[in-house]
């Protein structure tokens, strides 16, 4: 196996909480020496000097979405995870909405033999088993049996309108020490609506979801949680109220986490008009966006003020960390009325270069900030001990140059799906290299 050595490479560890300049020799899979300078090395070394390049532990995603197996045309499981390789992802874990979905163990076997057929070197993948038989929230999945199994924990990915069942689940899953994700969602609010209700909404004309349709239902599984005494992991956070909502949680003690989505972080429903002053000057590019199918987002994209409590939320540990919520559909699936479109976007590719350039360079977010919630949070929230950069462990590492451009296009995309409103454009910032051992 080859040595490597890094020289001159920024390197970022949310884990020790350290950004510093520093050479890296990495030798049979593991890290073997992080210095300031490794003057002495094994003449056989490949020397490679990185000044302006980022070193940092792989990301995770804790939530995304395959097309294998039922809806191969979107994504298979082979192009999602070169996908997520391409985007500086180690470890992915996807949701159980396949078809059939991992309801049971027939199901999550099926998903195990595809994986054997992939190719070396991808990311870790993991899934989470159905909290509801069929994903349809109407009665408990084989729980027992799937805990005894290798799923990372427990979500639907879709809202539970049963507050009875919500209950159950939760007494059921406490003893099997099995994490679980819920998506605080109340359909009968959110009716037909397209976008986040508001003045914004109202000029475009499409139909608009409250934000109580997402808070409400978020109060109801806090009372559970604390009835129940189950930890709790919130996805897809979007209002400024359910950051309030669930900093009180915390503070009361109640054993909740939550994660953002990329996209809220970035944009708001301003975003949709294609007026900047929509969007409160949060993003240049608003003109090119305007009525984009590919904003069409299950939660909705928030007003600005959610934005800028999101973003607050994410640097306060309220939100422990950012979701992709990758979600392929295909051209034709998307090219239809925006309030027609399916909800989702694809983002495993994406995320990390638009996130350093929106947030970080623009001095929202610390470096550090950025890949603690990218790495290290949304492992500990899948109850995983999260990579690091460190002498005598495994090299899961992610090399990212900051500077480097390229268009998002069919050619560069490792998605079999496009559905993403940056389609087209020149972006800065790619991952050339991953170590996944």
């Amino acid at each position: 196996m080859s040595r490597e050595l890094l020289q001159n490479v920024r390197v970022l560890d949310p884990v020790s909480e350290s950004d510093r300049i520093a050479d890296i020799l990495i030798a049979e899979g593991d890290i073997k020496t992080v210095e300031e300078k490794i003057a002495e090395f094994p003449p056989d070394t490949e020397v490679r000097d990185c000044r302006g390049l980022i070193l940092g532990p792989g990301l995770t995603d804790i939530y995304s979405h395959s097309g294998e197996p039922g809806f191969e045309d979107r994504e298979t499981l082979e192009s999602l995870m070169q996908a997520a390789a391409a985007g500086g992802f180690t470890r992915v874990a996807i949701l159980p909405d396949t078809s059939p979905p991992v309801d049971n163990l027939a199901g999550l076997a099926l998903l195990q033999q595809h994986i054997r057929n992939l190719p070396p070197g991808l990311p870790r993948l993991y899934f989470w088993g159905a909290l509801t038989a069929g994903v349809k929230g109407q009665q408990m999945a084989e729980l027992g049996e799937l805990a005894s199994s290798a799923v990372v924990g427990f979500a639907d990915g879709l809202p539970l309108s049963n507050p009875a069942l919500v209950r159950r689940l939760l007494e059921y899953i406490k003893p099997l020490g099995k994490s679980v994700a819920l998506w605080p969602c109340d359909r009968t609010l959110a009716g037909k609506g397209a976008v986040r209700e508001g003045a914004v909404s109202v000029r475009l004309g499409l139909p608009g979801i409250p934000a109580s349709a997402e808070t409400s239902a978020l109060a109801a599984i806090l009372e559970l949680v604390a009835s129940a005494g189950t930890p709790v992991h919130i996805m897809r956070v979007s209002t400024a109220r359910s950051v309030e909502l669930i900093r009180d949680a915390k503070a009361r003690g109640l054993p909740v986490t939550a994660s953002v989505t990329w996209m809220h972080l970035l944009l708001n429903v301003g975003a949709i008009s294609g007026n900047s002053k929509d969007s409160g000057g949060k993003n240049a590019l608003t003109a090119l966006f305007a009525y984009d199918p590919n904003l069409r987002l299950e939660p909705p994209l928030g007003n600005l003020s959610d934005q800028l409590a999101l973003i607050q939320a994410v640097k306060d540990g309220v939100i422990d960390a950012i979701a992709i919520d990758h979600k392929p559909h295909t051209y034709e699936e998307k090219t239809v009325a925006f309030a027609d479109s399916p909800p989702g976007a694809i983002g495993l590719e994406l995320a990390l270069p638009l996130l350093w350039h929106g947030l970080v360079e623009t001095g929202e977010f610390s470096a550090l900030e950025l890949w603690r919630v990218l790495s290290a949070g949304p492992a500990v929230c899948l109850g995983q001990t999260p990579p690091m950069v460190a002498p005598g462990v495994s090299a899961e590492l992610i090399l990212f140059d900051p500077e480097m451009s390229w268009t998002v296009d069919g050619q560069s995309l490792k998605s079999r799906s496009a559905n993403t409103p940056w389609l087209g454009q020149q972006l800065a910032g790619k991952v050339v290299q991953s170590w996944i051992y």
